[in-house]
């Protein structure tokens, strides 16, 4: 493996001219980099096209920075804020919650509550021991002593834990009972097993607390040379409702507290309401404590929220309904949001840079392989000039970033056709949990990962890569064959991102005649798909370059952009399904999952939407009857023959990947005109499970005719239209023979004429009758 090893990520992903930006540079192997600021051109290495290519560019931030190893905390957990250490109990202790473990016999153990130090074994705590069994110790001067129960707990089932410590006699005990009913576990009352345990213990000594010590939820405090504190012993699962007494309290008392009853006030130290905080449009990292002092608890790494409770009826679906129903604070212990690595360089950008797709390039010893990073990020104009922009898809980039599909996911060789070709990239990718995971994968408890975040290195957003698993580029290095294509034929082009559509919504692409997408745009929010279909219908030029887009409701809060969170559930070509009753997103409130089952399939705006995935072969598109139709003919200027994109980067064709096709019963306007469509894929393409009632013969590429890209366009209200390609190849196709191919000539006869002020070419024709050739 290389010896030199360099990875950062900057603050923002979107800037502006004269913006300052921070680069977060971690190394192995070296104590400096030799910094260069690029302008990206072009990013897939395939033989068939221009190959990799940038620009360097003058920046005060080039030359030589100094950098180091960096350390990222791990796993989600809660910090109590107890300036006056109220939990820092001297006396008598009860611990109690509601909790629903994720991974028990994880092998490690794991705290659920407590205010201990790993380190020096000081303080008290209640969890998981390496075996699973519930387990509650005190420390003090470096000994600890412990009382465990007899039987390990189960994963995915709802208990009662609590655990007492009396002052006088130094009688301890620990409890769990099942608090299951119909619906709220994985086990239900017709399996004999009896989960309860009651413990008691004579412990030797007390706890002794130390004041640096925090209060922490699903983790406790530990301590490294080189990092200094951080969090370990981190617990996967849902705690609900956890409460704190500075006294013992009785048996009776907790089996009131396992009914639901209220907390007695006696000797209540905190009891954090878990149900707090719901609004309407969600809920943030916060969470309450109803006791009588105020202790309230801040989320790390975004524990999951929106979660079910240990007394989810099944009755209510999402928590605006019933929030008291909604208690479960779901930890994983390899969630990871935020790496909140020191800044390593501070650059202001030049005041006269040209919008586009930027990185900071960094190389140490070889400057190759792991030895050379590209931190992207976009550049805006200052003000937008320019008719053409390029809209940026980073929430798909988020959500792909980082995935592990070609180690994690078992069906990835059936699904693509062929085995996954491993680089060292891919290795360390997969290696490093401090990079975190991708909306397409799994925490280690089997729960699918609903967050995602740019302030880590995302090593799969970077140019050169290809998905290991496909043997292709996607996502943003796929993207730059666009940029390339602007770049070839010359036009006055300016870039933006999700995140500022999102942001500004209609405002961010008003002032652009055309705006062009990326070959994958499939996340998106309400905001973005609002703007964009109100771009649209106010008159706005719209090219969907790619397949399989404007297909997830994402959620994105103002105060942290960079964190993206989706729900996959009811329907869809997707790597994991959301639990029952937890299908709404934290963020805002409104059900995750399809577009399309909230009532908006892409059809009803960009006129196709999806259809099928293949990933071992591409084919080429055929003119079909309503290309030579007067209104739409001038897209087929100077294309010859009844083939178009026989060729491409992406498997050698033009329609590959992801297909999207018209479908007229989920929105597709009627007076759009179909320009080519493919045919003939092979058995690897399968038609899109949401498509499907019943399962039967006949699905496959070669077989079903829906399993097809179809190309095309429509006129919308006060002269705008939309061209879509319905491939995501279809903008990889475009660099081959040096941009000479007719995939190219028939994206530049769609933009030429979408970037022009006036009615477009054959909008005079408003007969909607088919006239062919």
């Amino acid at each position: 493996m290389a010896d030199i090893k360099l990875f950062g990520y900057a603050d923002k992903i979107s800037v502006r001219p004269g913006d300052p930006i921070d680069f977060h540079v971690t190394a192995d192997g070296t104590a400096e980099v030799q910094a260069q600021l690029v302008r990206l051109i072009h990013g897939d290495q395939h033989p068939d096209g221009p190959g990799y290519l940038d620009e360097e560019m003058g920046c005060e931030g080039n030359g030589v920075w100094a950098v180091k190893k960096q350390y990222t905390q791990v796993g989600s957990f809660l910090r109590v804020a107890d300036p006056q250490h109220k939990l820092a109990l001297e006396a008598g202790i009860t611990l109690c919650a509601f909790i629903f473990p994720g991974l028990p016999l994880a092998g490690v153990r794991q705290t659920v509550m407590g205010r201990w130090d790993n380190v020096k074994n000081e303080g008290y705590a209640l969890g998981l021991n390496p075996a699973g069994h519930l387990e509650f110790w005190v420390g003090s001067n470096g000994e600890v002593d412990y009382v465990q129960t007899e039987v390990p707990m189960l994963a995915k089932h709802w208990y009662f834990v609590a655990a007492t410590l009396d002052a006088a006699s130094g009688r301890a005990s620990v409890h769990h009972e099942s608090v299951a009913n119909r619906y709220n576990s994985l086990l239900g009352a017709v399996c004999p097993i009896d989960y309860r345990s009651h413990v008691g213990e004579t412990f030797r000594f007390r706890q002794r607390n130390l004041p640096e010590t925090p209060f922490l939820i699903a983790g406790s405090q530990d301590w490294h040379e080189s990092r200094g504190h951080f969090v370990s012993q981190m617990y996967s699962g849902k705690v609900d409702r956890p409460m704190v007494w500075e006294r013992a309290l009785t048996r009776a008392e907790l089996d009131g507290l396992m009914k639901g009853g209220a907390p007695d006030q006696k000797g209540l130290v905190a009891c954090w309401d878990t149900t707090l905080g719901y609004t309407d449009h969600g809920i943030g990292d916060t969470v309450y404590d109803a006791g009588p002092h105020g202790l309230h608890a801040e989320g790390y790494n975004r524990p999951v929220r929106a979660q079910t409770g240990w007394n989810w009826g099944g009755h209510n679906d999402c928590f605006r309904l019933n929030p008291k129903e909604y208690g479960g604070v779901e930890f994983h212990a390899d969630a990871m949001i935020d790496c909140n690595w020191e800044c390593t360089k501070r650059v202001t950008l030049p005041a006269q840079m040209k919008s586009g797709v930027y990185a900071m390039r960094l190389r140490a010893g070889p400057g190759i392989g792991l030895a050379e990073e590209h931190i992207v990020f976009f550049v805006r104009p200052k003000s937008a000039k320019a008719r053409l922009a390029l809209l940026i898809p980073t929430a798909s980039y988020m959500a792909y970033g980082n995935e592990h599909m070609s180690f994690d996911a078992q069906i990835i060789q059936p699904m693509t056709g062929q085995p996954p070709i491993i680089t060292e990239i891919d290795i360390e990718m997969y290696k490093k949990d401090e990079f975190g995971l991708s909306t397409y994968d799994h925490w280690s408890d089997g729960n699918g990962v609903c967050y995602s975040s740019y302030r880590r290195p995302i090593v799969n957003m970077r140019p050169k890569h290809r998905i290991s698993s496909m043997g292709v580029t996607w996502q943003f290095p796929a993207d730059l064959s666009i940029l390339a294509w602007l770049e070839h034929k010359g036009y006055d082009y300016e870039v933006l991102t999700d995140e500022d559509l999102h942001r500004e919504g209609l405002a961010a692409l008003k002032t652009y005649s055309c705006v062009i997408s990326g070959t994958h745009p499939e996340y998106y929010s309400e905001r973005m798909l609002d703007a964009t279909e109100d771009y649209i219908a106010t008159g706005g030029r719209y090219v969907y370059m790619g397949g399989n887009g404007y297909y997830w409701n994402v959620a994105f809060r103002d105060d942290t952009p960079w964190v993206m969170e989706v729900r996959k559930c009811d329907s869809g070509m997707r790597a994991w399904n959301a639990r029952p009753g937890e299908h709404y997103l934290a963020t805002t409130g409104q059900k995750g999952g399809l577009w399309k089952n909230l009532g908006r399939p892409p059809q009803k705006t960009f006129s196709v939407g999806f259809i099928a995935e293949g990933f071992e072969s591409s084919r080429p598109y055929r003119r079909m009857p309503d290309s030579y139709h007067r209104t739409v003919d001038w897209i087929m200027k100077g294309v010859e023959g009844e083939m178009i994109g026989d060729s491409g980067l992406a498997y050698g064709g033009a329609a590959g990947l992801e297909l999207d096709r018209y479908d007229l019963t989920l929105g597709t306007p009627p007076h759009t005109r179909i320009i080519a469509s493919s045919g003939g894929h092979s058995d690897n393409y399968m038609l899109s499970i949401e498509e499907i009632l019943y399962p039967y013969p006949g699905l496959s590429g070669s077989q079903d005719y829906r399993i097809r890209a179809d190309m095309t366009y429509f006129g919308a209200p006060n002269d705008g239209a939309v061209f879509c390609g319905g491939s995501i190849a279809f903008g990889q196709a475009l660099p081959v023979n040096g941009f000479k191919n007719n995939v190219s000539t028939v994206l530049g006869n769609v933009v030429d004429a979408f970037i022009e002020p006036g009615r477009l070419p054959g909008g005079l024709w408003v007969n909607d009758e088919k006239q062919w050739k």
